[in-house]
């Protein structure tokens, strides 16, 4: 059935929550340190099994959950706005041409609306991912008592528009991966209806 924008909303949020806990926190908190570590002076990890089992060694296994709740945060978001946004998309470029409900749209389309997903997303969410990358990094626990306290840092010493640094790439890759995502999934749905 058709689903209401506030239920798509919590279904995505809960979802990208889940997301974060099984398998986005760990590994962005390990890259995050990796690359943070490969740019000091002196590099203590000697690749990804070193730099985990070190990670784990010096903080324990919640050392690879650094940054938890802005991960679940952000993922939780993008997933809430990302899906919601489709949908709703997706209904009105139904209804614009006079396509019965849940008829296919052509894949050019989908890909289109998917894209326009992946773009919203990524504009709406970005101060989340600034937070994340921040509360993630090596010197996290030494600048910031918690990602409230870090976003509120970076209001004030750097500025509002520091929440959106990064965006092209992360932009690039958003609209791209929502295009071909919705596009897939549209294409699964009518080979197993």
């Amino acid at each position: 059935g058709k689903l209401s924008a506030p239920r798509s909303l919590l279904a995505g949020l809960g979802a990208g929550m889940m997301e974060a806990v099984f398998a986005v926190t760990p590994s962005e908190t390990i890259k995050t340190k990796l690359i943070d570590d490969a740019h000091r002076p002196n590099p203590q990890y000697r690749g990804l099994v070193h730099g985990t089992v070190s990670i784990v060694r010096q903080e324990g296994f919640l050392g690879i959950y650094r940054g938890l709740f802005p991960v679940m945060m952000r993922q939780g978001a993008n997933s809430a706005i990302r899906f919601t946004t489709y949908s709703t998309l997706k209904q009105v470029v139904q209804g614009a041409a006079g396509a019965r409900p849940g008829q296919q749209l052509p894949s050019t389309i989908t890909f289109g609306i998917g894209a326009v997903a992946g773009l919203v997303t990524v504009y709406t969410t970005m101060p989340l991912d600034v937070v994340k990358t921040r509360m993630q990094s090596l010197e996290a626990r030494q600048q910031y008592k918690n990602s409230f306290h870090c976003a509120y840092r970076i209001f004030t010493e750097e500025g509002l528009l520091r929440f959106w640094t990064g965006t092209t790439p992360r932009l690039a890759r958003l609209v791209m991966s929502g295009g071909i995502v919705f596009t897939v999934y549209e294409q699964i749905i009518r080979i197993i209806a």
